[in-house]
Order: structure tokens, then sequence, then C-alpha cells
């Protein structure tokens, strides 16, 4: 049995203006969310479009390609992984997070 592997791949419009850092490192970091659409008929046969938002995350040469030509409502294509997180807020409360973090991005 071939191994199962963590691998999302979308294709969508940037929901935001990407948020990019550099870090002490001097190494990039990106955030932004894209919108997917799904389209289908429910019950009644009437058809019905629905839009997820994901948030997503970059590093690296991904995120300088991000900063340097993503804005938003473009068109990318992405592939990476889907990620689970955890961080305190500043009132102590856990927060959680899922996000996609990209190591291929393809502009539209």
């Amino acid at each position: 049995m071939n191994a199962m592997k963590n691998r999302v791949q979308l294709i969508g419009n940037v929901g935001n203006d990407p948020e990019v850092k550099t870090l002490e490192s001097g190494k990039k970091l990106a955030h932004l969310t894209i919108a997917t659409n799904d389209v289908y008929r429910n019950e009644k046969g009437d058809k019905v479009e629905q839009t997820e938002w994901h948030r997503v995350t970059a590093w690296g040469k991904v995120a300088e390609i991000i900063e340097k030509f993503v804005v938003k409502g473009k068109e990318v294509a992405i592939e990476g992984k889907l990620t689970h997180r955890s961080y305190d807020d500043k009132n102590g409360e856990k927060k959680y997070i899922t996000e996609v973090v990209v190591n291929e991005i393809l502009l539209l």
C-alpha cells in the first residue's frame, strides 16, 4: 500500500492583499486567504454556489513571489500541506488555527 500524504491543491482567488513579514533571520513569511467556489445542486435541483475561505501561509522563496506578484483578487493555484497549530491569545485563551502551508504557487 502506498503511503498516504498530506497534500493540498487549491485554485482560487486571493481574498486580501498578502501580509508579508521579514523575520530577523532575513527569511520572508506571507499570510493570505484564498477563496474557492464549489457548485452543486441541492435536493430541489437548484444550483447552489458555496465559497470556502482558506488561510494560507508561505515561507522563503514562495513568500517572496507572493510579496512581488500577488494582490487581492489574483487567481492562483497552490500546493502545500494542511497544518494545525495553537497559541494563547493576549487574554490567555487557547486559539486553534488550520492553514495550508504552501510549497508551490502558480500565478494564473
